[in-house]
């Protein structure tokens, strides 16, 4: 594992447009904090983001492990143009004839989905610490470990959207037709949920949760109508927010399902491709 773990930071390393891509994804992570730092002052009324309670322990790790979700895409960048990069600079090839098998070297990329899932994932960990410490009303150890089941969605979230990024990066051999790739199938989820939810409205979203980016999405939900103050003003004008926030193990099962199809698919390509 390690071996084939440096030959892919190897590279990495050795990339220009990759080290600057993952440099401005944690700068993007990193600036979740600045959230912080928000505050309107219209006449008497006095707007501070961080004093409504959205770096309080438990809360930010949900809130920051879903903003920091929205930031995915410049690692699936990296990921992408990684698996454009062999092929371009024939670096598959050369691999393969150094000794290292078709099944290594799908290894070799699942490993580093796994590592940047983990570093990230261990990033946004120190920030929110951070974050929560400095701004959160309760720090008592028992309150600070409630909901860091997050995290691991996190985690698991980030391996399934790469694994799927690594597939078309196999697949179409271009970093830019990878990704376009990827806001296809976006929108083709989205055209099937406006069809289900016609068609089929009770049972919409148990159909559209076994879809790939739709599982992932589910696996960190919306934190914002969890907020009190939004709970408050949906009350007075009559609506009801009450909804399950929490990380639903069946939508980790069907993540890792289609992260296990992603990879499958990804050698099997590999292996019965011509290179």
């Amino acid at each position: 594992m390690l071996r084939l773990l440096n030959i892919e930071i190897h590279k990495l390393k050795h990339n220009r447009a990759s080290k600057i891509l993952i440099l401005i994804y944690f700068l993007l992570l990193t600036s979740i904090a600045l959230i912080a730092a928000i505050k309107f002052d219209i006449g008497p009324v006095k707007f501070h983001l961080a004093e409504q309670g959205i770096f309080n322990f438990p809360y930010i790790w949900h809130f920051n492990t879903y903003m920091a979700s929205t930031f995915k895409f410049f690692l699936l960048l990296v990921i992408v143009s990684m698996m454009a990069n062999e092929y371009s600079n024939k670096t598959l090839k050369q691999n393969l004839i150094d000794g290292l098998s078709k099944k290594e070297f799908i290894l070799s990329k699942f490993y580093t989905v796994i590592l940047l899932a983990a570093i990230s994932t261990i990033f946004v960990f120190v920030v929110s610490l951070i974050l929560g410490y400095v701004y959160s009303d309760f720090n008592e150890i028992s309150i600070i470990t409630t909901d860091l089941e997050y995290l691991f969605a996190f985690f698991i979230k980030l391996v399934g959207f790469f694994s799927f990024g690594l597939f078309l990066g196999i697949l179409v051999k271009r970093s830019a037709f990878a990704v376009g790739a990827m806001l296809i199938w976006a929108m083709f989820e989205g055209f099937a949920k406006g069809i289900l939810y016609w068609k089929f409205k009770p049972n919409a979203d148990d159909l559209m949760r076994i879809f790939p980016l739709e599982a992932m999405s589910n696996l960190i939900k919306e934190p914002f109508t969890r907020l009190s103050a939004v709970k408050t003003v949906a009350k007075q004008v009559g609506e009801d927010l009450s909804k399950d926030f929490s990380v639903q193990f069946f939508d980790i099962v069907i993540v890792l399902f289609w992260t296990a199809i992603f990879i499958y698919l990804s050698y099997a390509l590999l292996k019965k491709r011509d290179l």
